[in-house]
């Protein structure tokens, strides 16, 4: 089911770092720190693909980035924590158990372990829909902008908070979402490093080259999907 998608396990983030693999052609991503494995967003993937996982995460409700099977499958596999918007945790809540199940508003902060996640603003057509920061336990900040097109709050993030590395909604399967928008979202979140996804390959890539014709200070990283990367 899905894009084959290679396995986060045998990596060894070293102190500071993160893996990370963009696992579908919207906004799935999984991340491993030193000392945990969260999955953003698992939709059109073998849950299987991932064996062992601390924490997912759930921007919204639809179906390219909410698939109870998978949630279902990884949960009974692992007893991780799933943290949800407020929609899809109505919806998970008979398949997560109460002490597992997180509900994210927006402006929730989350604390698993050592991994903290804040539930962000996202402009975007679903009812309770978030963005997420990630703080691993070395202080790297993590970005996902789920689908999210450019809003006024995300300059918040930016001035508070500004990410290291920020997983940014280029195109078409988001509706209005392109290259311009996210780079759009760059300019307010000022993340160090910017990965563009949920849009194909060309897309991607015009996004890779507005950012360094217009921020250049922030650096883009142009991924495929189902490999895992390293960063920083």
């Amino acid at each position: 089911k899905g894009v084959k998608c290679m396995s986060l396990d045998n990596i060894s983030p070293k102190k500071g770092e993160i893996a990370f693999i963009w696992f579908n052609p919207y906004a799935g991503v999984a991340i491993k720190t030193p000392s945990k494995t969260l999955i953003v967003d698992p939709a059109e993937i073998d849950p299987k693909t991932f064996k062992s996982v601390d924490i997912v995460l759930i921007t919204h409700e639809h179906s390219d980035h909410l698939d109870a099977y998978v949630i279902k499958d990884i949960y009974k596999r692992t007893n991780c924590h799933v943290i949800a918007d407020s929609t899809s945790h109505g919806m998970l809540k008979s398949i997560v158990a109460f002490d597992k199940l997180h509900e994210a508003p927006v402006g929730s902060t989350h604390k698993i372990g050592n991994i903290t996640i804040r539930a962000e603003v996202c402009k975007h057509p679903a009812p309770s829909i978030v963005t997420y920061l990630i703080t691993t336990e070395d202080g790297l900040k993590i970005y996902h902008s789920a689908d999210s097109l450019p809003h006024p709050d995300m300059k918040q993030i930016g001035d508070k908070n500004p990410p290291d590395i920020a997983f940014i909604t280029v195109g078409t399967p988001a509706p209005g979402a392109s290259p311009r928008t996210g780079l759009e979202v760059v300019k307010m979140v000022k993340p160090k490093t910017a990965v563009p996804y949920h849009a194909p390959k060309t897309e991607l890539k015009a996004f890779i080259e507005l950012l360094a014709k217009e921020v250049p200070s922030v650096k883009g990283m142009l991924v495929d999907i189902g490999k895992p990367y390293k960063y920083p």
